[in-house]
Order: C-alpha cells, then sequence, then structure tokens
C-alpha cells in the first residue's frame, strides 16, 4: 500500500465498497470539517484500469463531503489516498468492512453482504473472524442471514423487526418464512416473534398433508381435516414418516440414476444453509441436497458443493466426497421419546446438586430460551436532562462498573451493553453454563447480584420490597441535580419541600411567591448558597425507602409500591402459622 494525492475526476465509488449503489449517505456531520479542512484521513483505493482513474473501496462518507463543498466553491485540491494493490478484490472488501465499522456501525445485513463477498472471494471463515476481530460463531450468524427471504433481511435492516426473531427465521424453510410474511402483512392477525416463533415454527407435530412426497391416495394411516377442509393433517406422526422416508429413498435413487454423484440427507437436527454452498453442475460433481424439517416439509436443492469443493473445482481438482449419512438414524418421534427421557432424568438428578442447578438457571437467565422470556430494564425516557442525570449519578456508575467486570469474568465482549438479554441461543446457554461451572459461589453471587439488577423493573412493587429489606437509604446514592428541580412546579409541594430544608417559619412565609422562588429558597439552603447553611443528606418524600407524599393528593407512584408491599407483608403474617405451644415435659 502507498499514499499519494489523486484529482478528484480520477476517483469513483468501486463495487467493493460496502457501501456501494445505496443512497448518498448523511455526511452533515463531517462537512463543517471538510469546508474548512478539505480530507484529512485518507481514502482507501484500489486500481481501475490502465488510465489511472482509481476505485474508492472506503471513504465514500468523506468523498460525498467534499463533492458537496466543491459545489460550494471550496475545492482543497487532490484528495489524500491509500492505494491497495491492484487485482485483490477480497482485500478491499476488507479493507471497506474494517475501515466502517471502525466509524460507523452497518448493520448485519450489510455486514451479511459483505461476508458474503468475502467467502465468494475465497475467505473462510477463521479468517475473516482474525480479520475483524469477531468470534466465528458471530460471522456464522450473520452469514445465516443468507437463509432469509429477501423482504425479511429488508424488514430487519430497517429495524421492523427484531435480532431473536430474525435468529429463529434463519433456521424456517423458504414456504415457513413465506407463512410468516403472510402472517406480518395481515393486520388482522398477530405474527409470532422472539420464543413465540421458535415455538411457532418448531413446537408443533402437526403434519399437514401437503407435505407429503407420496402418494397420499396409497396412504393407508389416517389423517384429519381441519375445521374448514382447507388442509388435511396426519394423525399418526410415526406412519407419516414411515412413508415420508420411503418416499424420500425413491427420490434419491432415481436422483442417482439419473447421474448426480451424490444425494446427501439434511436431517431435521441440522438445516441447509446455503451460503456454505456453491451451485455446480452435474458434470462437475454437483450433489443434491435432501433438507428434511421436523415439520415434515422436504426440500431438494440441486446442483451444489461445499465452498471447498468449489475452489478446488476452480482448480481443475476433483471434489472430494461426502461422507454424511444418507438418512436420519432415528426417526423425529423416537428423537422425541429420547429427548424426554433424558429430560425427565437430568432433573431429577439435578435435586441433588442445587448449586449446579443455580449455575443452570443464572445461565438461562443471561442466555434467554423459548421457556425463559427476560429483559433487561431498558431505562428509556424521552427526557434528555433525565437520561443524562441518570447516566451520571453514583449509583449507575458503581453499577456499570460491576457490570463491566462481569462481562470480563464471563468471557464476554467488553462493549456489550448488558450481561442479559441473550436470544435464547441453545449453544450459548451451554457455553455460559460451563463457565460458571468454573466459577466459586462467591462470583456466581455477584453475576446474580448483576442479572437481577439488569431486569429488575423500574418502579413497582418489587423495587419498593428490595429497597426496603436491604435498607437503601437513597442520601448515599442521590443528591438533587438541575433535572430534579426543573421537574418539581407544583406550588404546595414545593412549600412542604422548603419547609423541610429551610423550616416553617420560611415556608410559611413564601407560601404565596411563584414556584420559581421556593425552588430558589430549596435550592439555595441544598447548596449552602446565599449565606444559608448547607442542608445534607436530603431525600424527597417519593424517593426514600418507604415512600411518602407531600399531599393528599395521590398520585405518586412509589407510594402506592409501597402500599402494595404493605399489603403483601399483612396477608402473610396473617397467613402464617402461629408457633405450637412447647409439650409439657413428661
Amino acid at each position: 500500500m502507498k499514499l499519494d494525492f489523486i484529482d478528484r475526476d480520477r476517483l469513483f465509488i468501486d463495487k467493493t465498497n460496502m457501501r456501494f449503489g445505496r443512497k448518498a449517505p448523511d455526511v452533515s456531520d463531517i462537512l463543517p470539517t471538510v469546508r474548512k479542512r478539505g480530507i484529512i484521513q485518507p481514502l482507501i483505493v484500489k486500481p481501475a484500469n490502465d488510465e489511472g482513474r482509481f476505485g474508492i473501496v472506503a471513504g465514500r462518507r468523506r468523498w460525498t463531503a467534499d463533492a458537496a463543498a466543491c459545489a460550494e466553491g471550496i475545492d482543497h485540491g487532490p484528495l489524500p489516498c491509500a492505494i491497495l494493490e491492484p487485482g485483490d478484490d477480497a482485500d478491499a472488501i476488507e479493507a471497506s468492512l474494517i475501515e466502517n465499522l471502525a466509524r460507523l456501525d452497518p448493520d448485519e445485513v450489510t455486514q451479511w453482504e459483505t461476508f458474503t463477498r468475502l467467502v465468494k472471494e475465497g475467505r473462510g471463515v477463521d479468517d475473516i473472524a482474525v480479520t475483524f476481530g469477531l468470534p466465528e460463531q458471530t460471522i456464522t450468524r450473520v452469514l445465516a442471514l443468507g437463509n432469509l427471504l429477501p423482504r425479511i433481511r429488508s424488514l430487519y435492516a430497517s429495524e421492523k423487526i427484531d435480532r431473536a426473531t430474525v435468529r429463529h427465521l434463519t433456521m424456517a424453510s423458504k414456504s415457513q418464512q413465506r407463512d410468516w410474511l403472510a402472517l406480518f402483512d395481515d393486520p388482522e392477525t398477530h405474527a409470532p416473534h422472539g420464543h413465540q416463533l421458535k415455538a411457532w415454527l418448531f413446537g408443533g407435530q402437526s403434519i399437514p398433508a401437503r407435505f407429503a412426497l407420496f402418494d397420499m391416495e396409497a396412504f393407508t394411516g389416517t389423517t384429519i381435516a381441519d375445521l374448514f377442509g382447507d388442509d388435511r393433517y396426519f394423525a399418526d406422526a410415526d406412519a407419516f414418516w414411515n412413508a415420508q422416508n420411503e418416499a424420500i429413498e425413491t427420490r434419491r435413487a432415481a436422483y442417482l440414476e439419473a447421474g448426480w454423484s451424490d444425494v446427501v440427507i439434511v436431517p431435521s437436527a441440522e438445516h441447509f444453509s446455503q451460503w456454505e454452498y456453491e451451485k455446480a453442475p452435474k458434470r462437475k460433481g454437483g450433489r443434491v441436497y435432501v433438507d428434511v424439517r421436523s415439520s415434515g416439509e422436504v426440500t431438494f436443492h440441486e446442483g451444489y458443493v461445499t465452498r471447498k469443493e468449489a475452489q478446488r473445482i476452480a482448480r481443475g481438482e476433483a471434489p472430494e466426497t461426502d461422507g454424511k449419512t444418507a438418512r436420519p438414524e432415528i426417526t423425529s418421534t423416537m428423537q422425541t421419546y429420547v429427548d424426554l427421557h433424558r429430560h425427565a432424568a437430568v432433573r431429577a438428578a439435578l435435586l441433588d446438586h442445587p448449586s449446579v442447578g443455580l449455575r443452570m438457571m443464572v445461565a438461562h437467565a443471561i442466555g434467554g430460551s423459548h421457556l425463559w422470556r427476560i429483559s433487561p430494564e431498558p431505562q428509556s425516557t424521552r427526557n434528555d436532562a433525565v437520561r443524562e442525570s441518570l447516566e451520571t449519578c453514583r449509583a449507575e456508575t458503581l453499577f456499570d462498573a460491576r457490570r463491566r467486570a462481569i462481562l470480563a469474568l464471563l468471557d464476554f465482549p467488553a462493549e456489550e451493553p448488558t450481561v442479559t438479554g441473550g436470544n435464547g441461543d441453545d449453544y450459548g446457554i451451554a457455553g455460559i453454563f460451563l463457565r460458571l461451572l468454573d466459577l466459586p459461589d462467591a462470583a456466581i453471587m455477584e453475576v446474580i447480584t448483576i442479572v437481577m439488577g439488569e431486569t429488575l423493573a423500574s418502579g413497582g412493587a418489587p423495587v419498593a420490597a428490595l429497597g426496603l429489606a436491604i435498607g437503601v437509604d437513597m442520601a448515599d446514592w442521590w443528591q438533587a441535580d438541575d433535572a430534579f428541580f426543573e421537574l418539581v412546579r407544583d406550588r404546595q409541594v414545593l412549600t412542604r419541600m422548603a419547609a423541610e430544608v429551610a423550616g416553617e417559619t420560611v415556608a410559611t412565609a413564601n407560601a404565596g411567591d411563584k414556584a420559581k422562588t421556593l425552588r430558589r429558597i430549596v435550592r439555595d439552603h441544598l447548596d449552602g448558597a446565599e449565606g444559608r447553611k448547607k442542608v445534607e443528606r436530603w431525600v424527597p418524600r417519593w424517593m426514600a425507602f418507604p415512600a411518602s407524599a407531600y399531599t393528599e393528593r395521590g398520585g405518586v407512584a412509589t407510594v402506592a409500591a409501597h402500599g402494595k408491599v404493605e399489603a403483601a407483608r399483612s396477608v402473610r403474617q396473617a397467613t402464617d402459622p402461629q408457633p405450637e405451644p412447647l409439650a409439657r415435659a413428661a
């Protein structure tokens, strides 16, 4: 790579640029600097032809900002460029993604487009992971977006569906994805999301007759029609799979007879990830992959080889033979039988290992599953001042520092915003559980406090009960700031606050003043300003544990929450069994 200054008219956006073909980027944040000083950080370019033109691999926003400045009559001359070696598109794509990741985080769909191009250029998953400093699992998950219909990828890129939903949809067949989109587009229905989607995709045993590869007229088993007669379902899953597997074997033999090199059965426990393969004709060793779903659906992918084999074919070498099993070793019902008995045995044995059970529970709370739905408290507010007040307070600063330590303890990436909030991936849960097994009980307890703290809902009786139980004194964690005083506007409340910090005499004398004056009185006493004695450790009644109100008007949620705690306490005391008197000694 060498550095040079290149005239603007010799530059263009190269197709390897990760933002190639997209709408013009927003450059409002860098345009003032470019107007004043021009482009300082070199563009990454590669030679395009012998005429001295160069394609911009990374730096489209800077180039666009410079064009806007030129249109205004501000021309800083040739642009600084770092020139890549000619001919290596993979290096160019890597450079584009690395630079864009460092400057403007792309969405996962954009990453998928770029990673896919790298794979097609011959980069392996491990190579991509090392280049970008990301776990191989992250690369694999992004590449799995290739299993989605383009419409679903578009919805994900525009943030109309969440990550957990997309993860499950990558495991769905194309017909299931189309069915889900129909529900999503129908205003009269609700499309399942998250853990509900996983249950919708994989939870049922009802197999529709339309998935049968065999002749329904010759089928001797029982089928059941729905209420509207629009579809029929198999009453006996075993009978269906016996007939379906025979039909698959017949189709397999027909493919082999037709000259295909191999027919590979992909069992229901696995998935055919199209990004891992490339199209190849029959004469070049292409295979047929039969994707068998637990739903009963079977898809035939004709003419594919693995990426590595495609590279071997391109070099003129023979493709490797595939040693995968031609058919599932056990039926889906037998797999369910095995799973249920293993589950029953494990949870019965777990009764004697509470310490291990605690660690598995924490792993579920962190990673989530289709049976566990735990989300971090978003701490959301539309008020910027309130948001800044929370982010800079002592309590939040301390909690975040402890959270960073727990992220490191669990070997999570340091940039993760929370410990909890997993997508329900069972691989992830297993990894977390194995890490927790290596930790002592004291460390587990620290993890639990962070997990509980992150998922503790703001407001409500749980916070009130917890604050009372551990004796939280808000004066240790909070003091009045600008955001607080901006939000206190009620004169009656401000008068009572003035009485707390300045005394009844001052409060009575100023009871008829404006809220602004009362607010200043309270603040001056808290700050020790204007010659007043500074009042330490003052906390408004609403915020204390237990919470109380300044007026009889009500409408204070923290007071209502405390009322719920006391009501629960009263019920518990009333229902607790009274201790029996000691038996008289014989």
